[in-house]
């Protein structure tokens, strides 16, 4: 819960506010900008809730914080935020919401599908959440993008039964027991409309997830840039390989998407075509990014 006591100065006025423990995840300001902005490297209510929709929406943020940064003074009811988990994104994809601090607040994703519901890496295992999940038909199988955004993997697994995908170069001593750990680089079709696609560079065993040619689930590969106007990498979060990360994202350009969605970042949804030439200009300035 949000202390008042360690309440940032940056935020205006007013009942909602951020508190000290904030971690500049970003969570906030995608899910409500008209609240939430950054300032000197986190987060803080720039503009109290002026109607029903902002306050939905920063009540929205409220829930998904991963460090419960965010308060309420006037303490009103979050049944709404909370039963709008998972939010629909388009067609049959949602956000999960609920993010987690052992993941820095990355984002995931619950896909309903009826030969079973997949969920693209680990949110916050809540009751709130698993119960909403279990309405919507629960999770038959969880693919994990890479090693740092798998947060309570092993709690849904219990709960839900639902087998597990990583790439071995990601396994760890946490992940050692997930049931299916695909090697190599080639793109490994577990469905007909969903195909896993090794992308290191980010970590050595980093994947995304490709749904319906239509939906790219990038976890740390790639990225919305709105400075920058096209996809981007994050140079200064490339633990394992920037040079194979440039060549994993020229391997992508064989695939056709409309909308990137990442754990980290902002998504985006173009034509396939705009996303192609988007990523051409993300390759090029990897190049020119690349260090020597």
């Amino acid at each position: 819960m949000a202390a008042i006591s360690e309440r940032l100065p940056a935020n205006v006025e007013g009942p909602f506010f951020v508190d000290a423990s904030c971690i500049d995840c970003d969570a906030c300001r995608q899910i409500a900008p008209a609240t939430f902005e950054a300032r000197e490297g986190q987060a803080a209510v720039h503009r109290q809730p002026r109607s029903a929709a902002d306050l939905l929406a920063a009540q929205k943020a409220l829930v998904s914080c991963p460090t419960a940064s965010i308060g309420d003074l006037e303490k009103r009811s979050v049944a709404g935020a909370i039963a709008a988990y998972p939010d629909p994104i388009e067609d049959d994809v949602h956000f999960c919401g609920f993010t987690s601090e052992s993941s820095f607040g990355a984002w995931s994703y619950l896909v309903r599908r009826p030969e079973g519901n997949l969920l693209i890496d680990s949110p916050r295992f809540t009751a709130p959440l698993v119960r909403n999940i279990e309405r919507l038909g629960g999770v038959s199988r969880m693919f994990l993008t890479h090693r740092d955004d798998v947060a309570d993997h092993e709690k849904f697994r219990a709960h839900f039964g639902c087998d597990r995908v990583l790439h071995a170069d990601d396994v760890t001593r946490s992940t050692r027991e997930i049931e299916h750990q695909p090697e190599g680089l080639e793109p490994i079709r577990f469905a007909e409309d969903f195909v896993m696609i090794p992308s290191p560079g980010h970590t050595r065993g980093h994947a995304v997830f490709l749904y319906r040619d239509r939906f790219l689930f990038s976890g740390d590969h790639l990225a919305w840039s709105p400075a920058r106007g096209h996809l981007y990498a994050f140079r200064r979060a490339c633990w394992y390989s920037w040079s194979e990360q440039i060549r994993s994202m020229e391997r992508l350009l064989d695939h056709s998407f409309e909308w990137v969605l990442p754990g980290h970042g902002r998504s985006i949804r173009l034509p396939a075509r705009e996303m192609h030439l988007s990523l051409q200009k993300c390759i090029a300035w990897m190049k020119r990014a690349e260090p020597g």
